[in-house]
């Protein structure tokens, strides 16, 4: 898919007739470089929908081309795109692909053993989804019902997600780790009417017994009507009256099933999220304007070519799986990795191995599992050969400066672009990243830095006004609809509103802050509820943290606020140490010293606490929130811990805070 490159060819042909300068060239091989870039964002903020409208009609397969580009505005937090448009997804994903090039590589299944892998074509994974779709018929699935996938990564579970879009189902995805209760909640807000999982799973050498989960959560969900089981293991589990082999029943179904067509703003999928209070949030995603999205940024982002082996070694229980496992490299034809295991199984090198193994040329993967990794040194990663890949990427939260390096210099040898990215679920794809850019446009280190074309940031000031200038802090906000951007919450689009369009009318606000510096780059500074008044100075937790992250024996930090009689607010930082460190109390002198110089002596933290591990939903993101709750007192009001990874973890920083707190009792 060459469709930026094609876009001037198609604006002038179909829809720019106006009075202007003619649309600019697009840089070559996919836009990652090229003297183009501030044109083209220009261009997309002027005539969002002429830019988007055109992408999309060179992008997508139709069955019926759009009539309306957009129409909606963030007012009332309702926007559409590509209206009259109808096609289907499973087919853009996989027929096209399937009929021109069947034997193409879709999936590579990097099972838990490694050397195990499997792959599948996009003539079998057509196949696979086609029967799973018509299984999905026979048992009474439709249109419009809403599915609960709740599998490990595999290729049968892409199929689910290809099967459900193919009929017009729409599937809620659950990571496969989620108890009973969490998954239960979940089945019940989308009032699912099946669900898709597996006898177990396989993970890091261990056995998850997901059928057992599914059945404790379904005794509690009466719209579920049927429970496809797949066989991941030779075990045998229990089978009630509503259970369905699945493997058995798609044998003998026929291996070609008509796609649905769907109206561009049908749901696709619906994902949860969890925030700080109230249950996990339904985010709604729909049909023409994400896959568009997530294609392009995927494309263009990670300079993707065809040949190339996508390696993103997300779950695909998150967006981060759907939108670049999934979704994004499927549409645009390419090889995509399914990675089941775990960054340490069978030791710390299983990323790298793999890179070498399978010749991966773009890896994308999270700061938690570099700062994991970085712990145990450079040699697991030296002894294999990285020399295919082109590209690393970073996702789920701002890297520090020090894992930002070594995912540099010793994981990419100094030679692979480095793309720190930022985006939500809520955004469908990446928003800010350094590519794609200028020819030859630096990359500052760990900063996400640009735009996408259409995305329009913004920073607000307290007061709600928005802040021209550079060298400046604010909330993050965008001032203009994207097609990847999330539609409502499922059965509460007045939350939605208040989420996202209350506190900064006629603005998307993102939850975040950033910095923008001198050059007009911006820089996460992590959740506004992350964001600390220090004797009148506001300070993200993430700029402590990565000041902190450069002491040699500190891989992983987590800083959050606490009330302070003279300051108003003082800083809390919870410290991981190496295994090997003699003396804790050292480090922490050293470290205060570390943030003294690097930011100011009012940013220092009040105290340093020296924990095993740090609190982390199942995709690695550190629970500050959690932690918050501990040195402010509020432990009995921790709001939704559905994503916390290891429970314990609330309990055995406790202890050693409650040891800390009585040895200095101004706490």
């Amino acid at each position: 898919m060459e469709a930026l490159s094609r876009l001037l060819r198609a604006l002038r042909q179909r829809l720019w007739s106006g009075p202007g300068a003619p649309w600019p060239r697009p840089p070559a091989r996919g836009c990652s470089g090229g003297s183009d870039y501030r044109e083209l964002c220009a261009r997309a903020a002027r005539e969002p929908g002429p830019f988007w409208g055109a992408l999309a009609r060179q992008t997508l397969l139709w069955d019926t081309p759009h009539h309306t580009d957009c129409e909606g505005d963030f007012a009332r937090g309702r926007v559409r795109w590509f209206l009259g448009g109808r096609l289907n997804v499973a087919a853009n994903c996989l027929d096209r692909h399937a009929q021109h090039s069947p034997n193409r590589v879709a999936l590579i299944w990097e099972k838990d053993e490694p050397g195990t892998e499997e792959r599948v074509t996009y003539r079998e994974l057509l196949e696979m989804t086609c029967r799973l779709a018509n299984t999905l018929k026979k048992n009474g699935i439709k249109k419009g019902d809403r599915v609960a996938i709740y599998m490990p990564v595999c290729p049968l579970a892409v199929a689910a997600m290809l099967a459900c879009a193919r009929i017009g189902a729409v599937h809620t995805v659950v990571f496969a780790g989620f108890s009973g209760e969490s998954l239960a909640g979940r089945i019940s807000d989308a009032e699912c009417k099946a669900v898709i999982t597996c006898n177990q799973g396989v993970r890091g050498g261990r056995v998850i017994e997901l059928k057992k989960t599914v059945d404790e959560a379904v005794e509690n969900c009466p719209s579920v009507k049927c429970v496809f089981v797949a066989q991941r293991t030779a075990n045998k589990v229990h089978m009630g009256s509503r259970d369905i082999l699945l493997e058995e029943e798609m044998a003998k179904e026929a291996s070609v099933c008509p796609p649905e067509i769907m109206d561009s703003e049908d749901m696709l999928f619906m994902l949860y999220t969890s925030g700080s209070t109230g249950k996990p949030k339904g985010i709604v995603h729909s049909q023409a304007g994400y896959l568009l999205y997530v294609a392009l940024t995927h494309k263009h982002v990670f300079d993707y070519k065809q040949g190339d082996v996508f390696g993103c070694v997300a779950d695909i229980g998150w967006i981060t799986g759907h939108s670049y496992i999934v979704y994004g490299p499927l549409c645009n034809g390419g090889t995509t990795v399914l990675f089941e295991s775990t960054p340490i199984y069978p030791d710390p090198g299983r990323y790298w191995e793999t890179v070498q193994r399978l010749r991966i040329n773009q890896f994308y993967c999270a700061p938690t599992a570099l700062r994991l990794l970085l712990k145990h040194g450079d040699e697991y990663v030296k002894k294999y050969d990285r020399s295919s890949l082109t590209a690393l990427g970073s996702v789920g939260e701002p890297i520090n400066r020090e894992a930002w390096q070594w995912f540099y210099s010793v994981v990419g040898e100094e030679r692979c672009t480095l793309v720190d990215t930022w985006w939500q679920t809520e955004t469908g794809g990446i928003c800010v990243a350094p590519r794609p850019s200028e020819k030859g446009a630096e990359i500052v280190p760990a900063i996400a830095m640009r735009p996408f074309y259409g995305i329009t940031p913004v920073l607000m000031d307290e007061k709600g006004k928005v802040i021209e200038d550079n060298n400046v802090s604010g909330a993050l906000c965008i001032a203009q609809p994207w097609p990847g951007m999330a539609r409502t919450i499922y059965g509460d689009h007045q939350r939605f509103i208040e989420a996202y369009f209350k506190t900064y009318p006629g603005y998307y606000f993102t939850g975040d802050g950033a910095y923008r510096t001198e050059e007009g780059y911006y820089q996460i500074t992590g959740r506004m509820d992350d964001v600390l008044n220090i004797s009148g100075h506001r300070l993200g937790t993430a700029e402590i943290e990565d000041a902190m992250d450069e002491h040699p024996a500190v891989p992983e930090t987590a800083v959050v606020g606490y009330p302070h009689d003279i300051k108003g607010e003082g800083a809390f930082a919870f410290i991981v140490l190496r295994d090997d460190t003699a003396h804790p109390e050292i480090v922490s002198k050293e470290v205060k010293a570390i943030v003294a110089s690097k930011i100011a002596k009012y940013a220092v933290p009040d105290h340093i606490l020296v924990v095993k591990r740090l609190p982390k939903t199942r995709s690695g993101k550190i629970m500050r929130r959690l932690l918050r709750g501990i040195v402010t007192g509020n432990i009995c009001d921790l709001g939704d811990i559905t994503t916390l990874d290891d429970p314990s973890v609330i309990t055995e920083i406790l202890d050693t805070y409650e040891k800390y707190k009585a040895q200095h009792p101004t706490l």
